[in-house]
């Protein structure tokens, strides 16, 4: 009986170990992915997304836009975070979330707006 025992513990055991190595491969490959995407963005992106802790992609998601449009940001802002208030039963995990993707793209507003400005600052002086 012992040695029934111990044999399903050492199974049971390469198995977790397998389970393991499989998630570490993975979540290598997708950290690498990553740092792919990262160093093909420009500094201020990486910056921002350091700071929020979120990628530009996420924050979209996240508020459900395409594009950088204002106004479509604060509306849809205003709704999630209106939704998910915690006095409504709301979840303050997911009203953070909202508001550190509103953040994030704010962020990137911001940069795009930094960069017309220097590119025409640098087509004026040449």
């Amino acid at each position: 009986m012992a040695k029934y025992i111990a044999q399903i513990i050492v199974l049971g055991g390469q198995v977790i170990g397998r389970a393991f190595a499989r998630a570490l491969k993975q979540e290598i490959a997708a950290s690498q992915e990553a740092a792919k995407r990262n160093q093909n963005s420009s500094s201020s992106t990486r910056a921002a997304t350091t700071r929020t802790g979120l990628t530009l992609e996420e924050a979209q998601q996240i508020l459900n836009v395409n594009k950088l449009d204002p106004e479509e940001i604060q509306k849809n802002f205003d709704h999630l975070f209106a939704v998910n208030d915690k006095s409504k039963s709301g979840s303050f995990y997911l009203q953070s979330k909202v508001f550190r993707a509103k953040e994030r793209l704010e962020e990137e507003m911001k940069n795009k707006a930094a960069d017309t400005g220097e590119k025409k600052q640098s087509k004026e002086n040449e």
